[in-house]
């Protein structure tokens, strides 16, 4: 399998266009909490700074909203010091430091894929329903044909260890080819796409959403709009 610099390329634009036509669904629990509220507390589970460039200039600010950005470390942090942005170190599947609806809004973008077993899906999933009255959690779609991570189509429909095998001799953008069949393993498994009766499952008090690529369902969002 070889991955062309175009085919890359063209993937990440259609990616960034996606993530901007999020903007109206997420702006909708951002302006709900404002008008509660008069300001809006976002909890960005495995989130960036840089993702907020979504939205326009001002927008943010006008909301009075202030963002946490929480995640497993720090060390590949790209976000100065701000006061409407604040980093923290966490498991996202477990997050004691804060009670129950510590915040307004908690958001995250293509993060429980990442988090481990089904186990750990159930633990983050708890903390967004329980950190927040409203959510917004998007997630790739299993059944979307093209892996988004390693951008090999049905690639995530494979066996483990025949994916582990193409990650060993197939060089891809951003990692290279795996060193070895642990490093290949470990990559195969840090990727656990879901599909829609496991999201259901997971975020039973939303309304489960496609977004769509075209005539393809491409990533699953879980939204619960908070009342009060």
């Amino acid at each position: 399998m070889y991955q062309s610099t175009t085919t890359i390329d063209y993937a990440y634009r259609i990616g960034d266009q996606l993530r901007k036509r999020r903007r109206a669904a997420i702006e909708t629990l951002i302006d709900d909490a404002y008008r509660r509220r008069g300001s809006v507390r976002i909890l960005d589970l495995g989130g960036r700074k840089a993702y907020w460039n979504i939205f326009e200039n001002g927008y943010l600010a006008s909301r009075n909203a202030k963002i946490t950005l929480l995640n497993p470390d720090l060390s590949e942090s790209n976000t100065k010091e701000s006061e409407d942005f604040v980093e923290l170190a966490g498991d996202a599947c477990s997050i004691p430091a804060f009670g129950n609806n510590a915040f307004d809004v908690v958001h995250s973008n293509s993060t429980i894929e990442h988090v481990g077993d089904w186990g750990k899906m159930e633990g983050f999933a708890r903390e967004a329903r329980r950190l927040a009255p409203s959510y917004y959690i998007q997630t790739p779609y299993y059944w979307f044909p093209l892996e988004p991570h390693v951008l090999l189509p049905v690639f995530h429909w494979l066996p483990e260890g025949v994916r582990a095998k193409i990650l060993l001799h197939t060089p891809l953008a951003a990692y290279g080819a795996s060193v070895d069949m642990g490093a290949a393993m470990r990559r195969v498994q840090f990727y656990r796409l879901l599909d829609r009766a496991q999201m259901t499952h997971l975020f039973p008090d939303a309304q489960i959403r496609f977004e769509w690529f075209g005539p393809i369902p491409k990533s699953l969002i879980a939204i619960r709009e908070g009342g009060g």
